[in-house]
This record gives C-alpha cells, sequence and structure tokens, in this order.
C-alpha cells in the first residue's frame, strides 16, 4: 500500500490487542495485538453446512467475489474453510493440482480464490457453474437442511463440513495479508485439539437445529478463524516475514503494542525507537522487513481501519472520529481517509 503523507499531528497530516499453540506471550502492560485486529475487522456473517458425499462427487466454488454476492452480501470479504469429519477425499485451489485430506485435514482458503473438493483429482463435477450459485443462495437463505448429500451413490463415503465466514478486508487487515493462499490443516480432530472441539459443537449444531443456531454458528466460525490463525502464528519460523512473523519478533512486537495500544498518540520515529529502546535505523528497517512497510504507514493505515469501524457503527460526527484516531484536523483526516478508501468518511458511513 504506497502512502507518502508522513503521519504527525502537528501538522494536516495524521500523527504518525502460553498455551500450547506456543501462541504470544503478552506482559501484563501489553494490549493483544492479534485480539484488537481480531475485533476491529468485523469477523461478521457465517454460513455452515456439513456434507455426505458418495463418490464419484467433485463440489467446487467460484472466486469469493462471485460467491459473496450469494452467500453474505453484507460482507466485505469471505474465508471459506472445509474439513473432512469421515473418509477421504482430495481438496485445493482451482489453479493448483488437488492434495488429499485425510479425516480431520482441512482446506482453509482465505483470500476466496475458487477451490475444489473431489472424491477423485479427475472426477467430473457433481454440477454445473449455475447450480452451484443456486445452491448457495438457497443455503444462505436457510431454505436447505443443515445436512446435505450429494454424488453417485457408490461405497466411498465422505463427509466434511463447510464453513464460509464473511470479514472486513478493507482498508487495513493484516491479518490476511499474513495468510497464504491456502492453509492445509492436519490431524485438527485428534483428542485434545481445540478445533477439534470446535468442530464436535458446530456439528452437534447442525445435526440437531435449535434456537439461537444462527448466533451459535457464527460465533463457532469466528472461534476456529481465531485459532487457525493462532496456529499459523505458531508455526511461524524466526526466518519468516509477515505480519504475523512480526508478532513474534522482540523488537517489532513491541512497537506494533505500541501504536496498538494508543492509535491516537502523536506517533514519530523517533518517539517509537525511544519507548522500545531500539535505535531509529534499527527499528525502521526491521519493521520494514517484516510487516512490509514503514511503521508510520502501518499506523496511517490501522487508524483507517479504526475509522472505518466508528463510522459505521456510532454516530460520532466526523470531527470526533478524525481525533480520536489521531488527526488534527476534521479535513486532513477527510483527505487520508479518501486516499486509502476511495470514498469521503461520509460516503462510506452511508454506504
Amino acid at each position: 500500500m504506497a502512502m507518502t503523507e508522513q503521519p504527525n499531528r502537528l501538522t494536516e497530516h495524521p500523527a504518525p490487542q502460553s498455551d500450547g499453540l506456543g501462541a504470544l506471550q503478552l506482559a501484563a502492560h501489553e494490549p493483544d495485538v492479534l485480539s484488537d485486529v481480531l475485533r476491529t475487522v468485523r469477523l461478521s456473517g457465517a454460513m455452515l453446512f456439513l456434507v455426505d458425499a458418495t463418490a464419484p462427487w467433485r463440489s467446487q466454488a467460484p472466486h469469493a467475489r462471485t460467491l459473496a454476492s450469494q452467500v453474505m452480501p453484507q460482507a466485505q470479504h469471505l474465508v471459506s474453510y472445509h474439513i473432512v469429519v469421515r473418509g477421504q477425499c482430495w481438496a485445493g485451489l482451482s489453479d493448483e493440482p488437488l492434495q488429499p485430506l485425510a479425516e480431520g485435514d482441512g482446506l482453509v482458503v482465505p483470500h476466496g480464490d475458487a477451490y475444489a473438493l473431489a472424491s477423485q483429482p479427475d472426477a467430473p463435477p457433481s454440477y454445473s457453474d449455475d447450480d452451484a450459485m443456486a445452491f448457495f443462495r438457497s443455503m444462505a437463505a436457510g431454505e436447505l437442511p443443515a445436512v446435505v448429500n450429494e454424488g453417485g451413490g457408490g461405497p466411498e463415503h465422505t463427509t466434511f463440513i463447510c464453513g464460509f465466514l464473511g470479514c472486513d478486508a478493507r482498508p487495513f487487515n493484516p491479518i490476511l495479508w499474513s495468510l497464504p493462499r491456502a492453509i492445509h490443516l492436519q490431524r485438527v480432530t485428534q483428542p485434545g485439539d481445540r478445533l477439534s472441539h470446535l468442530l464436535a459443537y458446530a456439528i452437534a449444531e447442525l445435526r440437531e437445529r435449535g434456537a439461537g443456531q444462527r448466533d451459535v454458528l457464527l460465533r463457532l466460525s469466528e472461534l476456529m478463524f481465531v485459532e487457525v490463525v493462532r496456529r499459523q502464528l505458531a508455526q511461524t519460523g524466526s526466518e519468516s516475514t509477515g505480519w504475523l512473523a512480526a508478532l513474534r519478533d522482540p523488537l517489532i512486537s513491541r512497537v506494533l503494542a505500541r501504536l496498538h495500544a494508543k492509535p491516537d498518540h502523536p506517533w514519530t520515529l523517533d518517539a517509537l525507537s525511544e519507548a522500545t529502546g531500539a535505535s531509529r535505523s534499527t527499528l525502521s528497517e526491521r519493521f520494514a522487513q517484516l510487516v512490509g512497510q514503514p511503521p508510520m504507514h502501518y499506523l496511517a493505515g490501522w487508524r483507517m481501519q479504526l475509522a472505518t469501524r466508528l463510522l459505521a457503527e456510532h454516530s460520532m460526527k466526523v470531527r470526533a472520529i478524525a481525533d480520536s484516531v489521531g488527526y488534527a484536523s476534521e479535513a486532513a483526516f477527510s483527505r487520508a481517509f479518501k486516499k486509502h478508501t476511495g470514498l469521503s468518511p461520509q460516503a462510506w458511513r452511508q454506504r
């Protein structure tokens, strides 16, 4: 994301939140940055259903740009995931060779790529693209049962859970940036695995519909996605780059914690250097290497994400929002907001 304005509250430009998974250990005074971002990018809307398939079969979905309008038109972006709870199959992105999935394995598609699941790599589609879109429309409208049967009726039987979770992607979602195009989960149904507990709960809810089911499934979808992100965080190596790798870096995690704790503070590179005990050059180079942009550019983007949340969910005046995210004037905030989103703050709120 290219930006030329340097955040500085003194001008009209913007001033520069132990577990077994090995996730971050947080000091008592530091925010949980991962939770902060997850809360602000709004995990909203979910669709879950269970598929009982008999060979031969092939389920495929188009890119999320097409699918989202049918499944969750209110969501900016769709993350999809599929976990095999019985049997085995093949799965992967449509432009890559399918990979085998055993019982307990799964496929997560964070960026909305087209993908497929099949009884065999060369199995023909079980339905046309038009039929697929009609199915997703009916499922989203609640017109279909939560357990779906498909396939050719052969002896090979596979059961898998299908999930779709809506979230914000614009203007700033560093979690999505850090995730690969496809995540292959392994053996999540082993005893003691956290995803296993969530999966069992979801399956029970799907097989026995009860009051409040939509809200229950949304919460389960959120938790499953968070658990996937935590797994990626735990598996991030010392040589990795990206936002999740930055959360594990001793220096940059401190920088991110300070930016997220006080996004309205008039941060400068000098102030961050003093707050973290690192030199300007070391901090700047390390941050850009891991996160992919300078600290002040990251802060400007994060402020815009906070502002979109306030515009969407509160009746605050634009001037008050500008102040809450660190801008000295409404005019400076409005210019920066339109630069990041392509819309004025009022146009974003009305949309």
